[in-house]
């Protein structure tokens, strides 16, 4: 039986989010654009609706002073409370850290491109994985401090690159991402000609089919998501 995921979309306007994740997780899904207040359903009851949730990247900073941000923190909380396996990308990694009680700060700087992950320790979300692979990266905010009890589970010379609070996942790159997606995306950065010229660089054959290693994370988080023995709760 398919995993029933939801689908945070934390994305600005018109972006390839929904179309990446949902060709990127085997399972039935339903997308919440909540930077349009489209926020999914609050854990309660006995009779989960959704088995797991993942939340996408965003063109905003997780600290910016949205309301849709301060509700989606508030909803992010009870899912936590509630046990519900969830997987955030880039954005989604931060705002999980911020929101279960860690800090993001700005980089000051641009990591853009395909670059290399490297693993520490073992996880069931990089499991059949190398112990350093390659994926797309587009941030200029980091995790600089994980929530009380979080573990580290990948780093590069930016920082954090992946983490595990309990069945909370963050991810700091993007394994969803296709060459098409990666892209659009420097096609849309503010670049200078050198910069513009050094990222494309990355983007080889080479690289883009190394990169989809990194889409194993899907499969091994719904297998996650299928043998979690989830407490009582339910989106209502």
């Amino acid at each position: 039986m398919n995993q029933r995921i939801a689908i945070v979309d934390a994305s600005v306007g018109e972006t390839p989010a929904e179309r990446n994740l949902t060709r990127s997780l085997d399972a039935e899904t339903t997308v919440y654009k909540v930077s349009d207040s489209q926020l999914p359903p609050v854990p309660a009851g006995v009779d989960p609706r959704y088995d797991g949730v993942v939340i996408s990247g965003s063109q905003t900073s997780v600290y910016d002073d949205r309301g849709w941000i301060h509700d989606l923190t508030s909803w992010v909380r009870a899912v936590h409370q509630a046990d519900v396996p969830t997987l955030g990308i880039c954005w989604g990694h931060q705002f999980l850290a911020q929101s279960l009680g860690g800090r993001v700060v700005d980089m000051g700087e641009h990591e853009l491109g395909y670059r290399t992950v490297h693993r520490r320790g073992e996880d069931t979300l990089f499991a059949d994985m190398s112990s350093s692979f390659t994926a797309f990266q587009t941030h200029s905010d980091r995790v600089a401090e994980l929530p009380a009890g979080a573990v580290e589970l990948a780093r590069n010379e930016y920082g954090i690159q992946a983490f595990r609070l309990g069945t909370r996942y963050g991810v700091q790159f993007h394994p969803e991402y296709d060459r098409e997606t990666a892209e659009w995306v420097i096609g849309n950065k503010d670049l200078t000609d050198e910069r513009r010229e050094a990222v494309t660089a990355t983007m080889t054959g080479e690289s883009v089919t190394a990169a989809q290693e990194a889409t194993t994370v899907f499969d091994n988080f719904l297998e996650l998501v299928a043998t979690h023995q989830q407490r009582p709760g339910r989106f209502e």
